[in-house]
């Protein structure tokens, strides 16, 4: 089904590659061998990367929130901001506006996201008729775009920590513990409807936005499938917590509840010595939102403390101001090499850092999501991403640098092909449904910006 001149197999590189799909799956690899006619041929072949933590609706807000205002501008500034735009999105904005995002990240190389999903009302708060209305605008852009699919609802139950009531602007948000697992069995219904490679996890959205006995109650009905949290993100975060609970996000977390291989912790940015090596020996995945982070002055995250001890990582573009899987992975390294004053920081020991970012965050967002994948492996998902090695970004690089370049050199216009569990969303490097949501899109984006 796949010939491509070289792949990056879990024992290395490998030549003249076949590889052929069963139900979504990699059923064969043969090596040595040369292209049939049915084939798809391409240059380079690697494991797709998942993006393991997106806020759809979003995208549509970048470039509005650039301006400095009076006083110091911070994340809690910016929130303000996006809670008004949340007001005017309609059910037919989020499906439109999350198809492109979609495509997108299709474009840059990703085959699978983790939709962090909190938009669950009305303007003002009035519940739809229909819990999962929102839910299935996300899943709709899914089936239009092909891409895979983890889908996760939030819980957002208060205003700040220490259970305040929810601001006017967060009203969208909120739902007790009894709408909360509704909106689940009812997301698991809708998203039921797509290709068996999708799902659906949980979502705390917070320690702030919940409360230690609704996130216990939540997590004894929900005992499988992946759990998404945001995580000391912030340093007034961390110290709302410490003076509510006694103990700062990640600290509490781990001595409370029972974190394992199926968390991600969601930025993780303020975190002690301790905090990070314990996260790490828990086998959750710390996800990094390297371009967001940045755009929000949140901090750098502990990469090499982290590494030390083993721990998972992988990568997602949150707020999709911009959504580039290179400028993720570089930016994520870069952010180390100015708070440590120093180069090649993010592998452990010694070896290629490109490698190290792109297999580790393949690793890491596929355990994230719960998609069996990560690897160019008989029996994973068929989530693989083509990438031309002869463009000029890449074209005198060594295997062995091939990597580097990608992660270093390159932009995202290397990617000719993806297939997210076979499903080949991406030919010649554009979306094959790219002119109609393009267009949809647009139209969208006129209409919204007229409310405005």
């Amino acid at each position: 089904m796949i010939f491509a001149k070289q792949a990056k197999l879990p024992d290395g590189w490998a030549k003249n590659v076949r590889l052929t799909f069963t139900s979504g799956r990699i059923s064969t690899i043969d090596i040595g061998q040369n292209p049939e006619v049915s084939d798809v041929v391409v240059d380079t072949v690697l494991p797709a990367l998942a993006n393991l933590h997106s806020h759809s609706f979003q995208r549509a807000m970048a470039g509005m929130t650039e301006f400095r205002m009076a006083g110091k501008d911070s994340f809690w500034t910016w929130r303000d901001l996006m809670y008004r735009f949340t007001a005017n999105l309609t059910p037919d904005h989020i499906e439109a506006i999350s198809a492109f995002v979609f495509l997108e990240m299709q474009e840059a190389g990703y085959a699978s996201v983790g939709e962090f999903h909190y938009l669950h009302h009305q303007t003002g708060g009035t519940p739809y008729e229909d819990p999962g209305e929102l839910s299935a605008s996300i899943a709709a852009a899914a089936e239009k775009t092909g891409i895979g699919l983890t889908h996760l609802p939030v819980l957002y139950t208060y205003g700040g920590a220490g259970m305040v009531p929810l601001e006017a602007g967060q009203a969208r948000f909120g739902n007790s513990v009894d709408q909360f697992n509704a909106l689940v069995a009812r997301a698991q219904e809708v998203v039921a409807d797509l290709p068996a490679d999708c799902l659906v996890g949980i979502a705390p959205h917070s320690l702030r936005a919940t409360s230690p006995e609704d996130l216990t109650a939540v997590l004894k009905v929900h005992e499988s499938g992946p759990v998404h949290i945001h995580i000391a993100e912030q340093p007034k975060e961390v110290a709302d917590i410490q003076g509510w609970l006694g103990a700062r996000p990640v600290e509490w977390l781990l001595a409370n509840v029972d974190v394992t291989t199926r968390w991600c912790m969601i930025h993780a940015t303020h975190m002690t010595t301790e905090e990070t090596v314990q996260m790490a020996r828990s086998g959750a995945v710390a996800g990094l939102c390297p371009v967001t982070e940045a755009n929000l002055g949140d901090g750098a995250f502990n990469g090499p403390g982290y590494l030390a001890e083993n721990g998972v990582f992988g990568i997602g573009s949150d707020s999709n101001v911009l959504i580039s899987l290179t400028e993720e992975l570089r930016t994520l390294e870069y952010s180390q090499r100015l708070r440590d004053k120093a180069r090649n920081v993010m592998v452990a020991g010694e070896g290629s850092v490109g490698e190290a970012l792109y297999m580790g965050a393949a690793k890491g967002g596929a355990q994230a999501l719960g998609r069996g994948t990560g690897a160019v492996a008989i029996g994973e998902l068929a989530d693989l991403v083509a990438i031309d090695s002869t463009s000029p970004a890449l074209c005198y690089l060594r295997d062995d640098q091939l990597l580097d370049g990608l992660v270093f050199a390159a932009k995202d216009a290397v990617v000719t092909d993806v297939w997210s569990a076979g499903r080949h969303a991406v030919k010649s490097g554009r979306h094959v449904s790219r002119n109609e949501i393009t267009t949809a899109y647009r139209a969208t984006m006129q209409s919204l910006i007229a409310l405005l």
